[in-house]
């Protein structure tokens, strides 16, 4: 199917998909997509495509790459899409249309059963409390087929058990591996080379580029086209994976499977202190972490009051070099003795690494802190080479698709993230507007006289301005946050003022808290960062959106200060360029949360002043859909009486 008319009948009244899906609606977006996106697969290059919510876009790029004979990488962001896709989409669209074409799923490694470390686990024994899940996962893997973790339910993902029975890049013995030729994640490879169509997500496809980058080897197979849904989330998600990285968990696991290897090489006991002693510096190391500032996650590297852990973490480099030269000279004992040799070399180059001056200023460092554990960071500030010369170069075809990629209705600032505003591949663009008719089925209030975002009183003053709205809607709320310091002061305020329930972000897993916000019917979910994108509750069931704050990045954040500084050094503005278009897309996310089908109706509450007394409140006012603008809360009462909309 090459012409734009065979598309249309493909997803028009006719379209085979009605035998299957009775409800099936005709969208001309969407069959508009599906004919920009098969034309791409067919002629090349890199193509842009901003789909509404509604417009049904992934029917419209997976329908082109089942039908077209080229071999397809399709990327998502979140579990949710791509479980969408596997388990609903690509089943319908394949039995419609009888496609013989082998899709498959790839996963990184951790997500694997490694079977040389189960056994060993198995032999050498693991702690009391992790015996009980050791076991079960034992009992499992005599069952399964693909050796993916996801189908052991009974064990959550959390579980200590996990890196005990799965291996990294670091770890992975690769073909010296007595339990090679069982090898799940080798066996998940082959597959994915031999299949037509890959889905993975974005953190696979980074880990890949990062890899060629560095010329050691690649994990996906080499395909013809790239398909990378929610694509807004690809620029930031990209400075995790090229540069330098190295986090206390690598050096833990280190130190631990050193202790392994020369255990099973019956070496004495000097030798086995070694990795006892680096592990005692480590966690010294991490306790000191545990007391830097707890407002923030990251700091620039080393400077205040970071600095303060560069002693500590010289000790482990110390302790890490004597530990790396023992196994050096061991090496030829045995496999793994020759695997952790090679770990340390890498390892101690990078200790070696964060703890001298920084000396390039293309890039920037930074100490992060998750959870107990520790990270430091160097990467590229300007990625859009990088990205340029490995996604969008090498691949004849390319296409980013995402409900949110322009601000102000131009793809500027997304391309110059990217590295596509100079030389070649020159992307293409094109925009399917929403279905939806904003103007009758949703609303905007704006509070009148609320104090600016950084007076002591805004907080307060926004849970004032969302209790009227709240009852209005019947509850049926999400209230989005841009910190936790506010959402914590609202889930304090607002069980002693509402009568609805109260859920509250943190309190349950996030699946088990969307469940019970479904069931409740009236609920008011109160949420950060994780609920403004990747959240779908149609009906009636959400019918509110209250946003506190228009979502600018932190100003502190050491990654951002970064690229501010580089944006200004080549005459740039950093608040035009970087900070304003990722405030508008974050913004556009949240907004995306409240209409999702063609019967929703939703009232859409930001409490920000800046959207209507600051010059740039224009730009994200622009970038909305067309939705009416009131001032008065009695429009809102209006609106649910049917007065507005109906």
């Amino acid at each position: 199917m090459r012409q734009d008319g065979e598309w249309h009948a493909a997803l028009g009244a006719d379209s085979p998909l009605r035998r299957i899906l009775p409800h099936f609606h005709v969208r001309r977006q969407q069959q508009e997509v599906a004919a920009q996106v098969a034309g791409w697969l067919a002629e090349g290059g890199v193509g842009l495509v901003e789909a509404g919510t509604g417009t049904g876009k992934s029917f419209a790029y997976l329908l082109p790459a089942l039908l077209c004979e080229r071999k397809v990488l399709i990327s998502t962001a979140s579990r949710a899409l791509q479980d969408q896709i596997l388990d609903k989409d690509i089943p319908v669209l394949a039995q419609a249309w009888s496609s013989p074409r082998r899709v498959v799923r790839l996963k990184g490694r951790s997500n694997y059963l490694c079977p040389f470390r189960l056994q060993r686990a198995l032999a050498e024994g693991v702690a009391p409390r992790l015996a009980r899940d050791l076991l079960v996962v034992a009992d499992w893997a005599g069952r399964t087929g693909e050796g993916d973790i996801a189908e052991l339910s009974a064990l959550p993902e959390s579980s200590p058990v996990w890196p005990l029975v799965t291996s990294t890049r670091d770890n992975c013995l690769g073909s010296d591996c007595p339990e090679f030729a069982r090898c799940p994640v080798i066996a998940a490879r082959k597959r994915a080379l031999e299949a037509d169509v890959v889905v993975v997500n974005h953190h696979l496809l980074l880990a890949d580029l990062a890899l060629r980058v560095e010329s050691r080897g690649d994990l996906l197979p080499r395909v013809d086209a790239v398909i990378i849904d929610e694509a807004h989330q690809l620029a930031d998600l990209a400075g995790q994976y090229f540069g330098q990285h190295l986090s206390s968990h690598q050096l833990l696991e280190w130190a631990r499977d050193s202790r392994q290897a020369l255990l099973a090489a019956a070496r004495d006991d000097a030798e086995l202190g070694l990795p006892a002693r680096l592990e005692q510096h480590i966690e010294h190391w991490l306790a000191q972490g545990q007391q830097l500032p707890g407002g923030e996650s990251r700091w620039e590297w080393p400077s205040f009051p970071v600095q303060v852990l560069t002693a500590s973490l010289r000790q482990v480099a110390s302790e890490a070099a004597q530990l790396e030269s023992t196994l050096q000279s061991l090496r030829e004992f045995s496999k793994e003795l020759e695997q952790c040799a090679g770990r340390g070399e890498q390892l101690t180059g990078l200790l070696e690494f964060f703890l001298k001056p920084e000396s390039e200023p293309s890039a920037v460092r930074w100490l992060e802190r998750r959870g107990r554990g520790l990270l430091l960071h160097a990467s590229p500030i300007d990625l859009g080479p990088l990205l340029r010369g490995e996604l969008f170069a090498r691949n004849a075809t390319t296409i980013l698709v995402s409900a949110t990629l322009r601000v102000g209705g131009d793809f500027g600032a997304l391309e110059a993230r990217l590295g596509l505003v100079e030389g070649e591949p020159s992307p293409q663009h094109f925009v399917a507007d929403s279905p939806f008719d904003y103007t009758c089925q949703a609303l905007l209030y704006l509070p009148p006289q609320m104090p600016e975002p950084a007076s002591p009183q805004f907080t307060a003053a926004c849970i004032e301005a969302a209790i009227p709205v709240i009852e209005a809607s019947g509850g049926r709320c999400f209230f989005l946050f841009t910190s936790h310091r506010a959402l914590r002061e609202a889930a304090v305020e607002l069980p002693q003022r509402l009568d609805f329930p109260i859920l509250v972000q943190g309190s349950m897993p996030r699946a088990r808290l969307l469940d019970a916000f479904r069931r409740a019917g009236n609920a008011v979910l109160l949420g950060a960062a994780s609920f403004w994108e990747g959240v779908d509750v149609q009906g009636e069931t959400l019918s509110c959106v209250i946003i506190d704050k228009l979502p600018f990045a932190n100003p502190g954040d050491p990654v951002l200060r970064a690229h501010h500084r580089h944006c200004a050094a080549v005459g740039g503005d950093p608040f035009r360029d970087l900070q304003l278009p990722q405030a508008v897309i974050a913004l556009r996310q949240g907004v995306g949360r409240l209409i999702r089908s063609e019967s929703d109706r939703g009232v859409l509450t930001i409490c920000d002043p800046r959207l209507l007394n600051k010059g740039y409140g224009r730009i994200f006012l622009r970038s909305l859909p067309p939705i009416p603008v009131v001032q008065d809360i009695a429009a809102v009462r209006e609106f649910w009486r049917g007065g507005a909309g109906s």
